[in-house]
């Protein structure tokens, strides 16, 4: 049985559960990370968004932002131990309408009409490399990134046995979301070790480009994930 861990951007999954899949990995199960929308854009004009983003991450070419993201992102599975496998469809900062009009201005909005059907072909996706005692995980949503939102849609399209991880850092910065998010769900314990949380943590300072986006310091990342873990006693997944 592989655990199937699908992360919508280069982190979020090792963000949310990187100490549980140190300790699965170490355990001696197969684990991997499948994260949907890393794909390289068609041309590098991008939308005014995405170009303020660059410019905040420091790299001003989408090829070579996509390129450096997934480096970074290999470094931090390697950390932890999981497989990446790498989608191509586009981050929203990137995706285009049926006008061609640039689609998101904001990553915290409801998904646009446009993309109606983007869930359902994210789901045949995955679905076309499932094996059947594959065990799924997707993020709960919280924050109402565009994104995972659409992504935890696709995943629970799919009717197949299925565990939630919180969003990290968004179950930090809006935890009132996630009464609504996990609503009749039921939480699952999962013990991690001092040794998965350390791995954990330098995990996710492979992720240079983002890190300063997603916590006031590195400090102060290992400081949230260490309070975490400890109120957790590990990390907590939810099911139906």
């Amino acid at each position: 049985m592989r655990w199937i861990y699908i992360s919508p951007h280069l982190d979020d999954a090792v963000l949310s559960a990187g100490g549980l899949i140190y300790e699965q990995v170490r355990a001696g199960l197969q684990v991997e990370i499948w994260t949907i929308f890393c794909g390289f854009p068609p041309s590098e004009e991008v939308s005014p968004f995405a170009q303020v983003l660059h410019f905040q991450w420091g790299i001003h070419s989408a090829s070579e932002l996509i390129h450096s993201r997934r480096a970074e992102d290999e470094k931090a599975c390697q950390t932890v131990g999981a497989k990446p496998v790498y989608f191509d469809y586009l981050d929203c900062i990137y995706r285009q309408g049926k006008q061609n009009d640039w689609l998101y201005s904001t990553v915290f909005v409801p998904p646009h009409d446009d993309e109606a059907d983007l869930p359902a072909r994210i789901a045949e996706s995955i679905s076309a490399r499932l094996e059947p005692t594959d065990q799924l995980v997707c993020q709960l949503g919280v924050g109402s990134h565009v994104d995972h939102i659409i992504v935890r849609h696709a995943v629970e399209l799919l009717q197949r046995p299925l565990l939630h991880y919180a969003d990290i850092p968004y179950l930090f910065n809006t935890p009132q979301e996630f009464n609504t998010y996990a609503a009749g769900m039921k939480g699952n314990s999962f013990v991690v070790g001092e040794a998965g949380l350390t791995s954990w943590q330098d995990a996710i300072t492979a992720y240079e480009s983002q890190l300063s986006s997603l916590f006031e310091s590195p400090d102060h990342m290992r400081s949230q994930i260490h309070q975490y873990w400890s109120e957790n006693g590990g990390i907590r997944l939810w099911s139906a």
